[in-house]
Order: structure tokens, then C-alpha cells, then sequence
């Protein structure tokens, strides 16, 4: 090799793989000096022995990758590439050289997860539209590498069978209609709250300093995002429900939960300028988290999953809390929405009924009091 006999090399190397076939050492060699004689499908072959060895060797699929760009398959070596990604040590503990190696596989990657989402969309064409259209646009992304798939991780009760999706699909809510509709009532009740009632917000989260706050510290206790409750753990203020008469009339048409010391739930949720709830999951995936907005600055957004939606005044959405979230307020304006728990829909009566009941029984034999998160 140092003399640039690199067809004799390979012979050696070879001779020497076939003897310690478990050399990763050897055959990556023998690779090298294939490529130097452009024999790059030996090369290949050479890299084959090398994968045999080590399965996840990251110079190997690297190299691989590489052979394939050079061997005119542009797309089967972006995919090869975004194998080789996914071992590759972090950026600070690679060699320089290596660190260009790298930057050029995620460029041809991305192209190539690029003109994959680009072919794959122009083949569905018109059908990218509806309910259908928005899960296939969703299934496109996820197979082009551009949205990343999030499962549900409920903190506490988990039923199974329930559909993983992170906003519904309005179809299934015939009740939204009927609460846009009410939206400048219920925007007007809540302007008189923020001007002559603003005693009865007080911190969303507010957890005892006991307890590991993890991502809520900077939250904890603080009026930076504060909520309005109608129904708090199951129980009606009857303060708030008195000043806000529309707005209790709108929530009491909407399927709620109904469970002692958890359900119902509902508040004005009001977010202050330059803050950002940090992501987290809720608690259960038997119920579904509704947000009406009602005072929305430029600057706010809201995500779900790989989903990211801006706040429209008037436009609901129902999405499922236990896939990991997040909102943000980067204006200088509060930002205000009413928020609710419904019933999953995918449960029928009876299992409501029955969560409602085991949720109940659960907490009557824990001693549990009222104050945990809605169901």
C-alpha cells in the first residue's frame, strides 16, 4: 500500500480476509485499495466482508455509500448514506476529513429524501386532498425521512387499541361547528376577565416544590402562563362559570369525561409574551385536548408531533396530548385559547362508562385526592 501497489495489496488483503474473515481492519483495506485500481465493484464486494464482520461499522457503510454515488446509483447511494448517518459518531469526535465526508452524505440525503417526497406526491397528484390526502401526505413524509414518527406516551393510563394520530380529523366532531360558531361570545367573556377579573387566573402549572419539575421548572408556579378554570379536576367554579355564562353553555354541549377529582376539564389557557410551553405529554389517551383560540399575535404556533400548526381565532382543532408537544408565544401580546377535554371518539359508550369506573375505583383504593390531571 505504501508503494502504491495497490493491486498487490489487494491480492494480499484479500488472502489475508479469507484467512481472519472477522477482521473488519482487513477488508476495509482490501476496499481502499480496490477503489485506488477502480475496481469499484470489488470494492463492494470487499465492503460486503467488511458488513459481515461489523454490521453497524460506520466507515463501511460510509464507504459504501460512496462506491454506489461513484457507480452512477444517485439514489440508491442517498439511500445508503442515510444508513451510514445513523451510526456516525458525534460531529465533535470525528477527524476533520471525516467531518467533510459526513457533510457531503447529508447533502446527497437530503436531496435524495427531497426528489423521493417530490416523485412520491407528483404519483398521488389531486388525491392528496381530504382526510385520505392528509394522511397520505403524512405517509409520504414519514417514507422521504422528512417527518419523524411519534407514538403515544401517556403519563399515567394507557387503553389499548386507540389510533395514534396527533390532530384528528375535525370530520369525527360534529360539535365543533356549533363552538366556532359562539366564539365572539366566548371571546367577549373573556376580554371582561382579563379586564376586570384577572384575580381568578393562576399558574397552569403548579406543581408542589417537592416533586422533580424536570422541564416545568422554569414554569412552576409562574404567571407566565396562567389558566381560568370552569372545570378544574372535576369540580365547577362557580365563580368563573358565573362570569363567563356563554362561554359555560358552549362547554356544556361538548362530550366531556366525567370522573371524580379528574374530569371535566376546561379553562381559558392565557400565555405570556416571549414564552414557550416546553414539550410534554398528557396524561391519558382516552381523552383528547380541544383548543378554541381566541386572541392570537403574529408569533404563536403550536405542535404536535411532527405536525406544526399556527393559532387561527374562531378555527378549533382536537388533538391527542399524549404524543409530545409544544406551543410558543414569540410576540408581545398574550396569547389566549379555551381548552377542553372530550371523549376519544374510537371509545364507545360502554368503554366510557368503564374507564370511568376503573379510573374511579383506582383512585378510591389509592386513597388518591382530587388535584391529578383530567382524564
Amino acid at each position: 500500500m505504501a508503494a502504491k501497489d495497490f493491486r498487490r495489496a489487494a491480492e494480499l488483503l484479500g488472502r489475508a480476509a479469507a484467512l481472519e474473515p472477522s477482521r473488519l481492519d482487513l477488508w476495509l483495506a482490501r476496499a481502499a485499495a480496490l477503489r485506488a485500481i477502480s475496481d469499484l465493484e470489488g470494492a463492494l464486494e470487499a465492503l460486503h466482508g467488511a458488513l459481515v464482520a461489523q454490521p453497524r461499522s460506520f466507515p463501511a457503510l460510509l464507504m459504501k455509500a460512496s462506491l454506489m454515488e461513484r457507480l452512477g446509483a444517485p439514489h440508491g447511494a442517498g439511500a445508503a448514506y442515510g444508513v451510514a448517518l445513523t451510526q456516525a459518531p458525534p460531529d465533535d469526535q470525528m477527524p476533520a476529513q471525516m467531518r467533510a465526508a459526513v457533510a457531503h452524505a447529508r447533502e446527497v440525503h437530503a436531496r435524495y429524501q427531497a426528489e423521493m417526497a417530490r416523485a412520491l406526491g407528483d404519483s398521488l397528484g389531486p388525491e392528496l386532498s381530504g382526510v385520505t390526502g392528509r394522511r397520505l401526505s403524512a405517509f409520504v413524509d414519514r417514507l422521504a425521512g422528512r417527518r419523524r414518527v411519534f407514538h403515544q406516551e401517556p403519563v399515567e393510563f394507557h387503553y389499548p387499541g386507540l389510533p395514534e394520530l396527533e390532530f384528528h380529523d375535525r370530520e369525527r366532531f360534529d360539535f365543533l361547528e356549533a363552538l366556532e360558531a359562539a366564539t365572539a361570545e366566548i371571546r367577549a367573556e373573556l376580554l371582561g376577565v382579563l379586564k376586570e377579573h384577572r384575580d381568578g387566573l393562576e399558574p397552569y402549572v403548579d406543581y408542589p416544590p417537592h416533586l422533580p419539575l424536570d422541564q416545568w421548572a422554569e414554569l412552576n408556579g409562574s404567571p407566565a402562563w396562567s389558566a381560568y378554570h370552569f372545570w378544574k379536576y372535576g369540580e365547577r367554579v362557580e365563580a368563573h362559570s358565573q362570569c363567563c355564562p356563554r362561554t359555560m353553555a358552549a362547554i356544556g354541549e361538548l362530550p366531556q369525561p366525567r370522573v371524580p377529582g379528574r374530569s371535566p376539564a376546561a379553562m381559558f389557557s392565557v400565555l405570556s409574551p416571549r414564552t414557550r410551553i416546553p414539550p410534554h405529554t398528557g396524561i391519558a389517551n382516552t381523552r383528547l385536548v380541544l383548543h378554541l383560540p381566541l386572541i392570537v399575535p403574529e408569533g404563536c404556533g403550536f405542535r404536535v408531533g411532527s405536525e406544526t400548526r399556527p393559532w387561527k381565532v374562531g378555527e378549533a382543532w382536537v388533538f391527542d396530548d399524549t404524543v409530545e408537544h409544544e406551543a410558543w408565544n414569540d410576540s408581545d401580546e398574550v396569547r389566549t385559547v379555551l381548552i377542553c377535554d372530550v371523549w376519544n371518539p374510537y371509545l364507545n359508550a360502554e368503554e366510557r362508562a368503564l374507564i370511568a369506573k376503573v379510573v374511579a375505583a383506582m383512585d378510591a383504593f389509592s386513597g388518591a385526592r382530587p388535584g391529578g390531571d383530567g382524564l
